[in-house]
C-alpha cells in the first residue's frame, strides 16, 4: 500500500494498490499549476483511494475544454488529486510528490515533451511523446484491463 500527504501532514492517503500508469507531464498548464518544469501523476482508480483531513475541491480548464478538478489540503493549499473531467471521476491522478516515496512510482511515459523546458533532459529509456498518445497503442493490457474495468466496460 503507498501512502502520502500534504505539505503540513494534514491530509493523508493511501493508495489500495498500485497505480495503473505514470505520467511525467511537460505540457506548459502542468508547468503552470506547479510552478515547475513538469509534474508526475499516478493514474489509480478513484475507488482504490482513501484520504483523511480537510480538503476543498476547485476546477481549472484544461486545453481540451473538460476541465480538472483539483483536490487540496483545506490547511496548506497543497494539490493532492486531479481528476480530468474527461474521465469522469472514474481515475484519479496523484500527485506522485506527494507519495510518503515517490520514487515508488516512477514515470512510464514522457508526454507533452513538446513543451518541455529546453534544460530538461528526457530519459531514453522512457517512451517520449511530443504530445499525448493512444491508450491502447502506449498502456500494457494489465492496465488497460485496470481502466475499462474501471469505465464498466470489459
Amino acid at each position: 500500500m503507498l501512502t502520502g500527504q500534504c505539505a503540513c501532514g494534514a491530509l493523508t492517503y493511501q493508495m489500495a494498490s498500485e497505480p495503473i500508469f505514470v505520467h511525467c507531464c511537460h505540457c506548459s498548464e502542468c508547468q503552470r499549476q506547479t510552478g515547475s518544469a513538469f509534474v508526475l501523476n499516478a493514474i489509480i482508480e478513484t475507488d482504490r483511494v482513501t484520504h483523511r483531513g480537510p480538503v476543498f475541491e476547485h476546477s481549472l480548464p484544461t486545453p481540451s475544454g473538460k476541465g480538472q478538478v483539483m483536490t487540496r489540503c483545506n490547511e496548506c493549499s497543497t494539490v493532492v488529486f486531479s481528476k480530468y473531467m474527461a474521465r469522469q471521476g472514474k481515475l484519479t491522478y496523484i500527485r506522485v510528490g506527494t507519495l510518503d516515496d515517490p520514487s515508488a512510482c516512477p514515470p512510464n511515459v514522457q508526454i507533452f515533451t513538446s513543451s518541455k523546458q529546453p534544460w530538461v533532459t528526457l530519459n531514453p529509456d522512457i517512451p517520449i511523446f511530443e504530445e499525448f498518445y493512444k491508450f491502447d497503442e502506449v498502456w500494457p493490457e494489465a492496465a488497460l484491463n485496470r481502466m475499462n474495468t474501471a469505465f464498466g466496460a470489459t
